[in-house]
């Protein structure tokens, strides 16, 4: 769902920094869990912090340096690699949770972080029903919205945390390096699809479901990463539906 505006708004590139930047937060929480033995500190909960601090951050830069915002934007996605890199690099031991997160696995998340993933699903859902129209309008005219009386710049940070929690959920699916793909694609193939973005919403979550039950039937029957499958999955999804979409 969060894909539809994400594509619509064109800020792929933004969801695509804050995707990268939750390494460094993921890095940071299995460091201090393992050098000061904090066995509730998750690597989940140091991406779900990094990355709505990261869609905070590149709020303020699109707001007060809209002229660089790209090159800041991809320092920002640099820097959160690199900060990830460097923990991870420290930290003692076998890190093979961040290797799940790097490269997704939904069959070795735990019980207590379905639950966490549940809450997050809800709350997504629970500001989408109240906030639709307001973000239906900053994505299609945020300067006609302006006009009209809705606080844009809010709307603009309430829609970047919602694509920051959504970076998260994706990530226990297909990891930091492929969540553009599963977050995009579907909602890319729906735009070719439809006008309407309703019906775009529901094509996408659809598309999103179905590309990943088939990417974990394959990757089982195949012995392949299901993250990188279902992601295969949605690239040929999209490629093919660019093909068989009529050109004017």
């Amino acid at each position: 769902m969060i894909g539809s505006y994400v594509v619509t708004k064109r800020i792929v590139f933004i969801s695509g920094s804050i995707a990268h930047a939750v390494l460094g937060g993921m890095g940071l929480a299995l460091f201090l869990r393992r050098t000061l033995h904090l066995d509730w500190l998750k690597p989940i909960y140091g991406a779900l912090a990094f990355a709505i601090f990261s869609a905070f951050l590149i709020g303020l830069i699109h707001l007060y340096y809209k002229q660089r915002e790209d090159t800041v934007i991809a320092s920002l996605w640099t820097c959160g690699m690199a900060l990830g890199v460097i923990f991870l690099s420290l930290t003692p031991g076998y890190n093979v949770e961040v290797l799940n997160f790097l490269f997704g696995n939904i069959l070795w998340t735990a019980k207590q972080d379905i639950f966490l993933l549940l809450g997050l699903d809800a709350l997504i859902f629970l500001v989408i029903f109240f906030f639709h129209r307001r973000f239906l309008a900053i994505c299609f005219d945020d300067k006609q919205a302006l006009l009209q009386g809705a606080r844009v710049n809010t709307l603009y940070f309430l829609l970047l945390s919602l694509v920051a929690i959504t970076v998260v959920l994706l990530i226990q699916v297909v990891g930091v390096i492929l969540v553009i793909a599963i977050l995009t694609l579907p909602a890319a193939i729906a735009n070719l699809l439809t006008q309407r973005f309703a019906k775009m919403m529901l094509l996408a979550s659809l598309l999103g479901m179905l590309f990943s039950l088939i990417g974990i039937g394959t990757s089982f029957i195949l012995n392949w990463p299901p993250g990188a499958t279902i992601s295969l999955i949605a690239s040929l999804g999209y490629f093919l539906a660019l093909l068989l979409k009529p050109h004017d």
